[in-house]
């Protein structure tokens, strides 16, 4: 099944949201029917040999929620959440990043299981400024980071960000719309 094409039809672009000059890519349309197919492409996604020695899966909120509790159910894995600051009660081990349009903060709870392979699973990559700091978090807590899964990779807005990343769609092939016909 081609994925890609299947699940642009059902992604929603909306410019200048949050802010001008960035465009919002909305997934939630691909969540009200697409259930049973975006959790087969997560599946799919992600080498063989890197799911076989997954123990758990590093969720990165809120939409990265969703996506690794695909995986994680489908897999029969652990769950790991990492939120932003305040959310989690403590002891927590947090770190500071750099998104496209300001500065936030991400915790993870600090009484994780060390030790584990992990695989982190977010939304959206754009820079690689979450994905890094959840790399740092996971380090952090004595994680072995064996990559990460992404919905829609905006490869266009990153070089190498010194991680394995697997994903199911990519900016860069996004189907060209037609032109209106006059």
């Amino acid at each position: 099944m081609n994925f890609a094409q299947t699940f642009w039809s059902h992604i929603r672009t909306i410019p200048d949201f949050p802010k001008t000059g960035i465009c919002f890519y909305d997934l939630t349309p691909l969540l009200v029917n697409q259930i049973e197919a975006l959790s087969d492409a997560l599946v799919a996604s992600i080498p063989a040999d890197k799911i076989e020695a997954v123990d758990s899966f590093v969720a990165v909120e809120a939409r990265g929620f969703v996506l690794a509790s695909f995986l994680a159910q489908r897999l029969n894995k652990g769950l790991i959440l990492v939120r932003k600051a305040g959310k989690l009660p403590p002891p927590v081990v947090g770190v500071g990043y750099s998104l496209e349009y300001g500065l936030d903060k991400l915790e993870m709870s600090a009484d994780v299981q060390p030790n584990q392979n992990v695989i982190l699973v977010d939304d959206i990559l754009a820079t690689g400024g979450t994905l890094k700091a959840v790399q740092t978090l996971a380090n952090k807590c004595q994680l072995n980071v064996l990559g990460a899964t992404i919905l829609l990779d905006l490869d266009t807005a990153h070089k190498d960000i010194g991680l394995d990343v697997w994903s199911v769609v990519r900016e860069s092939e996004k189907p060209q719309q037609e032109e209106a016909v006059a």
